[in-house]
């Protein structure tokens, strides 16, 4: 007999050995429990419907087996099948429902992520969204197709006849997040004209419609219309903005930049308005990929944002005639090119001749001619052509090539003799002025988000002037080169709908040669800098057009290898729109320059383009540098606008050379600075065809010269009142203008006639600038008519007037003591008279 102590031992061994037995065989779980352990120690993630797992038990397997004996093992114990998607995801559905079930998961391609909420669109309207983890399915039915859409993704469209329904699909959907487009301001000045949040103005030559006395879409003519930009002295190679001389301007064409901006020795732009696509323009706030410029940003890209089938248009106007011609060599690839000519080797009409008598007023030229009256004669020849080059290859879906040649050339020949007393004097003088260049770019779309660019330049520019005299048996060669060679890389970084970064490198050589060869008496001299400059560029930019803020802020910071010197530069803008109609705008930014223009003397190559570039030695010549800020408010509501910017600009490092004296300081060396404040403002209405503007631009600019005797006083650049006004009506393919623009006089300095001695004239000046010229006026009118005939043949006609009136404007004035009457005389210089101009143009 037992114990009661045995009893209860025998007892405990029989119950473990039920126990030990039972987990041998395996203990009965609820399915759900099951998976979730799986999930755990396989971290997977089953789907699954509640209806296809509820009430099921089974034994669970063991936990030494791997993933997939397990799948196997749970689809023999059930009426399940289990699909593994990357060993990520399960779906789990019973095998007799596989033929009517569509399943899927919904991916982004550009991080392979889930996609939440995707809607799928069914055939009878229905609809299904993913989960969490970007899991769907529906019951196949009748349904054919189903399309996907989520907002920032390009929609898909799926054929389930061709989906496998044994297993889940894995569909990817291409992000479409693209920055959201940048409010402009509807036409401004004219139609074409459109100013972007950042403060610049973009010019569409193709949607062009007319400025007063422009017949053509020219970029250099056309933005000076804009406020606070001017010419003294009416030409494109002397633009004025805010209160800086042309040379502190950056013109980029295609990515080169341009030392040479205007034919006909400053009256004619350069580039052939008939080939840009989309012209940007900044007076202040420019990106920090703008270097080189402590004035103005003027780019200029003939690269269309769109593809464009063939053209071909040819023209003719009273100066030049030009041809231009696009052919697409395949889907991929097209070629473009355009070709302007003087055509003054066959006719001098009567616009040539306002052009030449403008140009070489006052000059050695017409020194010779005024200086003799007998027996003289003149043999001259002028002329000016530029050609364009552009080849654009995509390679395949991400990849762009394009490459851009440029070359520009200004020719002039005069050969002028007279008899004096039987002495035979002659005078040759040839003035060659040409700038080439050439742009290979490449571009990569690595994805939606990211994007490089990278460009390889060079720019060359020549300026030549040859002189022989058989009198004094003397040759003159003037000459004065440059050669500007870089490497930009831009990489683009779209972080969402409304953040962006900017990224870069930049590398620029520029060398400069400056050359006199004189014999009797002999001398030479020749002189050549070479500077190496590193940048790197960093921006983000802001953009959200729900809220109407825009913010964008970067840096470029510079190292010049020659004078190891570090060099920073921040850029800011900032734009908020208070309400629909109102907008605030602040723009601000700090810039160098290495490269100047000089005049060393204004009778240098003829005294027609007297200023030759020479490049900072941080010294004599210094850097230069600029700071500005601006303040715009602008209010635009039924047809009405309004625009007022107040801005203060300072630029350092400035030249005496640079700055055109013709009093006491044209041969004083010293350096300074010039500080200008100001406000630009523009008023206009549009009415239906009607479109009417009137602006006023105020600033006050002073030179401060530390170390000279007077050491400020008024910029030779300020233009204290500019008044512009213009009407302007289009309608189809009608288009007239009628405008007038009035200015205050420049400065000028007077000579003190208490000063001077009858006997032996001398130049004796007041304070520099003292006084001023008299007011500028001037009308102009411009029209043009378009029209097509039945084969599709456009043909267009333009007639415009420079200086209806007639009026004799004075655009600068200096003294000089005369060789023949031995006294100080006055030397003034006058706008262009009446000047009529006609253009045809053919295009197909």
């Amino acid at each position: 007999m037992l114990l009661p102590k045995q009893f209860h031992f025998l007892f405990f061994l029989f119950f473990l050995a039920l126990n030990l037995f039972a987990q041998g065989q395996g203990q009965v779980m609820p399915f759900k429990k099951i998976i979730s352990e799986i999930e755990k120690q396989h971290q997977v993630s089953f789907n699954y419907t509640e209806d296809n797992i509820s009430g099921l038990e089974l034994i669970p397997p063991k936990k030494t087996l791997s993933l997939a004996q397990k799948l196997e093992y749970l689809s023999k114990k059930t009426n399940l099948s289990f699909e593994n998607i990357g060993n990520q995801f399960i779906n789990i559905y019973k095998k007799s429902d596989e033929p009517q079930i569509i399943c899927g998961y919904v991916f982004s391609n550009a991080d392979k992520k889930p996609i939440e909420n995707a809607n799928i669109n069914l055939d009878d309207k229905t609809q299904t969204r993913t989960d969490s983890k970007g899991y769907f399915e529906f019951k196949k039915e009748n349904q054919n197709t189903f399309l996907i859409t989520h907002i920032g993704f390009v929609s898909k469209k799926n054929t389930i006849g061709n989906t496998d329904s044994e297993n889940c699909l894995q569909l990817f959907l291409e992000p479409e997040i693209t920055e959201l487009h940048e409010i402009k301001t509807n036409a401004i000045l004219a139609s074409g004209i459109s100013k972007n949040v950042d403060g610049s103005f973009e010019i569409k030559p193709k949607k062009f419609g007319i400025l007063p006395g422009l017949i053509e879409p020219d970029a250099l003519q056309t933005m000076q219309q804009i406020p606070g930009v001017n010419s003294i002295d009416e030409s494109v190679s002397s633009i004025n903005v805010r209160g800086g001389t042309h040379d502190q301007n950056l013109f980029l064409w295609n990515g080169i930049r341009m030392y040479q901006t205007g034919h006909f020795f400053g009256l004619i732009s350069v580039f052939n308005p008939n080939l840009a696509h989309t012209i940007s323009i900044y007076k202040n706030g420019s990106s920090a990929f703008y270097g080189e410029s402590v004035s103005s940003v003027v780019a200029m890209s003939s690269t269309p944002e769109t593809a464009e089938k063939n053209s071909f248009s040819a023209g003719i106007n009273m100066i030049n005639a030009d041809i231009y011609a696009k052919y697409n060599l395949s889907k991929k690839s097209y070629i473009e090119i355009s070709a302007r000519k003087s055509i003054t080797d066959f006719v001098e009409t009567p616009t040539y001749k306002e052009y030449f008598n403008k140009v070489f007023q006052n000059t050695t030229i017409t020194d010779f001619s005024n200086n003799q009256n007998v027996d003289y004669q003149s043999d001259k020849k002028f002329g000016f052509y530029d050609a364009t080059l552009k080849y654009v290859q995509k390679i395949g879906n991400k990849d762009q090539i394009v490459l851009d040649l440029i070359t520009i050339k200004d020719n002039l020949e005069v050969f002028q003799s007279a008899t004096v007393y039987d002495i035979f004097r002659s005078e040759n003088n040839i003035l060659r002025q040409q700038n080439y260049g050439g742009n290979l770019a490449w571009k990569r779309n690595w994805n939606s988000f990211n994007t490089t660019k990278i460009n390889v330049y060079n720019s060359a520019y020549e300026l030549l002037a040859n002189q022989t005299t058989t009198f004094e048996n003397q040759i003159v060669i003037q000459e004065n080169t440059v050669n500007n060679n870089g490497v930009n890389l831009e990489n683009n970084h779209i972080l969402n709908s409304k953040f962006s970064l900017n990224d870069g490198y930049q590398f620029n050589e520029i060398g400069i040669t400056n050359l006199e060869d004189v014999t009797n008496p002999d001398f030479y001299r020749k002189v050549k800098d070479v500077l190496r400059t590193h940048a790197l560029i960093l921006e983000g930019k802001y953009n959200d057009t729900i809220s109407r803020v825009y913010f964008k802020a970067g840096t470029r910071v510079n190292y010049i290898e020659k004078f190891k010197k570090f060099i920073p530069e921040p850029r800011i803008q900032f734009g908020y729109g208070i309400n629909k109609s109102l907008n605030l705008e602040l723009l601000g930014e700090m810039k160098s320059q290495n490269s100047q223009q000089i005049i060393d003397l204004q009778k240098d190559y003829f005294g027609i383009e007297k200023r030759r570039w020479i490049i900072s030695n941080d010294s004599t010549i210094p850097i230069q540098k600029s700071r500005q800020l601006s303040l715009n408010l602008s209010y635009e509501k039924k047809g009405w606008l309004l625009d007022i910017e107040n801005f203060y600009k300072k630029v350092t490092g400035i030249t005496t050379s640079s700055q055109g004296f013709q009093n006491q300081l044209e041969f004083v060396k010293t350096t300074g600075d010039y500080e200008i404040w100001g406000t630009e403002m523009l008023v206009q209405k549009k009415m239906n065809h009607f479109l009417t503007w009137l602006s006023y631009t105020y600033n006050h600019n002073n030179y401060h010269f530390v170390n000279y005797e007077y050491p400020v006083f008024p910029n030779n650049f300020e233009v204290m009142h500019t008044a512009t006004w213009a009407g302007i009506y289009e309608k189809n393919n009608f288009k007239i203008a009628l405008g007038t623009k009035w200015t205050s006089g420049r400065p000028k300095t007077s000579p003190d006639n208490s000063q001077i001695d009858l006997s032996n004239p001398t130049l004796v000046y007041n304070k520099p600038n003292n006084t001023n010229l008299h007011t500028f006026a001037q009308v102009n009118f411009s029209s043009t008519y378009k029209w097509e005939d039945a084969n599709g043949i456009q043909y267009k006609l333009g007639v415009s007037i420079l200086n209806i009136l007639n009026r004799k404007n004075e655009i600068s004035e200096y003294y000089r003591i005369s060789s023949l009457t031995n006294s100080i005389e006055e030397v003034e210089t006058f706008s262009l008279q009446r000047t009529p101009n006609v253009s045809f143009r053919v295009s197909f």
